[in-house]
C-alpha cells in the first residue's frame, strides 16, 4: 500500500462514507489521514468511525491518521417565523438578542460578545457571504444594518464579521468536551477552529498535554498578523480557505496561501490546504479543469497535504474523488518543474545532519532516506528539507507513525524499537527493502538520534547497502 507520491491525502467522513467497505475504498484509493468533522453527526458514528479505521490499520499493515476537527465558536443567526426571508439591497434588519423567530426586519443573534465588538460601519456577511449588510447603529444589544446584497436567508446562517477580532475563545464548551471524547477515543491530530491568536493555541497545548497533534486553522485574518507566534505553538496549520475566503476579498486568499505554506516549510511544519478543492465532484464524477489546476497549485507550493471535505463526507464519487486528486498529485511530482524547495537549515546539528542526507542522497544515489526517531522529531527534519527520495520513517511508537502520516514524503513504519546503533541500521535496511522502496544493492541514507529515545538529538548520518 505505498504511495506513489509525496504530498498527502486527508479525506473527511460523513454520511456518504461511514461504512467499513466506504472507508476502506477511500484509503486503497489514496486517503492517508481521516477527518472527524465535529461541527457534524453524532459521537456515536464518530466512534463507530474511528474503530473503523484502527481495524482498517490492521488490515492493511499501514499506520493511518484521524484528525479531530473541532467546531469552534462558529456564529449563527436564529430562527424565522416562516424558516426563511427574501431581504434586498436597501432593506433594513436588526439584529439583537431575542431568540424568538423574526421576519425580514428583524432576527436573533445569540452572541453577546458580536454587539460589543461591532460598530457604525462594520461590514456583517451572512451565509458565506451571499448576504452582505453594514452596520448603521448599534448597543449593548442590538444592530441596525442596511443591506448591501440581498438574498433568500434561512434560519441558523453562519455570520461572518471582516476585519474584527471578536473578544471569545477558540474553543467552547462544546468543542472542551468534544476534545476530551477525541483524546479518549485515541485521535492522533485535533483541529482547534477559527484560531485568532496565540493565546488560542497554547490553551488548546495545555489541554491536549501531549495526547495527540495539535493543528490550528486559520480561517480569521486577524490570525494572519501574529502567523509566524501561531506556528511557533501548533504542531502544524491548515490553510481553511472557506471562511478565510468569506472574511477576504477573494483576490488576496492565493496569495495568503502561498505565504502560509512557505511560513510553515521554512518551520517545518506540516501544512493543509482544505476547502473546495475537487467541489464539483460533490455532484459530478470528474472535477473541472480550473480544480485540478487548484489542486496541483497547492502541491507545486509545497504543501504537505491536502484535504477533501464534502467530496468525500456527502458527495456523490466519494472515493473517485481521492483517485482523481492522487493522480494530480502524481502527475505534479513527476514534472520536471516541480520543485518542492527545501526548507533553509537553522544553525543546529539537527538540521545540518538532514540538509547533509538531503545532499548525501544527491551525491550518491541513495534510494531512501531512513529516518530512525521515537518522537518523529528527526523525521519531521528530514521532511523539512524535501528530499529526492522517499522518506521511510520508523518509529518504535504508534503515536508517532500516525502523526506523521499527514507529513510530505514519509512513508511511516511503526517497527520494535532498536537494541543498538547496529540493530537499527539492519532494521532500516530491511524496513525499506519490505515497502518496496528499494532492492538488494542500493543504497540507503539513514539519520537517527544517538543515544535513542532523546527527542530532536538527530546527530547522526549513516550510509548502509541493503543485502
Amino acid at each position: 500500500m505505498r504511495r506513489n507520491r509525496q504530498a498527502k491525502i486527508l479525506a473527511t467522513l460523513g454520511p456518504g462514507t461511514s461504512s467499513r467497505d466506504a472507508i476502506a475504498a477511500l484509503f486503497e484509493a489514496g486517503a492517508d489521514v481521516f477527518r472527524l468533522n465535529m461541527s457534524h453527526g453524532k459521537r456515536e458514528k464518530h466512534r463507530e468511525n474511528f474503530d473503523t479505521i484502527r481495524e482498517l490499520e490492521g488490515v492493511y499493515g499501514r499506520p493511518i491518521g484521524v484528525l479531530l476537527d473541532l467546531q469552534g465558536p462558529k456564529l449563527r443567526i436564529a430562527t424565522f417565523v416562516d424558516d426563511a426571508v427574501a431581504i434586498e439591497k436597501g432593506d433594513r434588519i436588526r439584529f439583537d438578542l431575542d431568540e424568538t423567530p423574526g421576519d425580514k426586519t428583524r432576527v436573533g443573534l445569540p452572541h453577546p460578545e458580536v454587539f460589543q465588538a461591532l460598530k457604525p460601519g462594520t461590514v456583517v456577511l451572512l451565509d458565506d457571504g451571499r448576504v452582505s449588510l453594514k452596520v448603521i447603529d448599534c448597543g449593548d444589544d442590538f444592530a441596525d444594518a442596511e443591506v448591501i446584497a440581498g438574498d433568500e436567508l434561512s434560519n441558523h446562517k453562519g455570520l461572518n464579521l471582516p476585519g474584527v477580532q471578536l473578544p471569545i475563545a477558540a474553543l467552547t464548551e462544546k468543542d472542551r468536551d468534544d476534545l476530551a471524547f477525541g483524546l479518549e477515543m485515541g485521535i492522533d491530530w485535533v483541529a482547534l477552529s477559527f484560531v485568532q491568536r496565540p493565546e488560542d493555541m497554547a490553551e488548546a497545548r495545555e489541554l491536549v498535554d501531549g495526547r495527540a497533534a495539535v493543528m490550528a486553522k486559520l480561517e480569521k485574518p486577524s490570525a494572519i498578523d501574529m502567523l509566524d507566534d501561531i506556528i511557533a505553538l501548533s504542531d502544524g496549520l491548515m490553510v481553511a480557505r472557506g471562511d478565510l475566503g468569506v472574511e477576504l476579498p477573494p483576490e488576496e486568499v492565493p496569495g495568503l496561501q502561498k505565504r502560509i505554506v512557505r511560513a510553515c516549510r521554512a518551520a517545518g511544519k506540516p501544512v493543509v490546504v482544505a476547502t473546495q478543492m475537487l467541489d464539483s465532484m460533490v455532484d459530478a464524477p470528474t472535477p473541472t479543469r480550473a480544480e485540478a489546476s487548484d489542486v496541483a497549485t497547492a502541491v507545486y507550493d509545497g504543501a504537505d497535504c491536502l484535504m477533501l471535505s464534502a467530496e468525500t463526507a456527502v458527495g456523490d464519487y466519494p472515493s473517485e474523488a481521492v483517485a482523481i486528486m492522487d493522480r494530480i498529485m502524481s502527475t505534479v511530482e513527476n514534472d520536471p518543474l516541480y520543485d518542492p524547495m527545501a526548507a533553509d537549515a537553522e544553525a543546529t546539528s539537527a538540521d545540518a545532519i538532514s540538509a547533509a542526507a538531503r545532499q548525501v542522497v544527491h551525491t550518491i544515489g541513495a534510494s531512501a532516506i531512513v529516518a530512525y526517531s521515537v518522537s518523529g522529531a528527526t523525521t519531521l527534519r528530514a521532511a523539512r528539507v524535501r528530499p529526492e527520495v522517499p522518506i521511510v520513517g520508523i518509529t518504535p511508537k504508534i503515536t508517532s507513525a500516525r502523526r506523521l502520516t499527514m507529513t510530505w514524503g514519509v512513508h511511516s513504519v511503526r517497527t520494535e524499537d532498536a537494541r543498538d546503533f547496529v540493530d537499527m541500521v539492519n532494521r532500516a535496511c530491511s524496513v525499506s527493502k519490505e515497502a518496496g522502496f528499494v532492492q538488494a544493492g542500493d543504497r540507503i541514507v539513514i539519520t537517527a538520534g544517538v543515544p535513542f529515545g532523546t527527542p530532536g538529538a538527530t546527530n547522526t548520518l549513516r550510509i548502509a547497502w541493503v543485502d
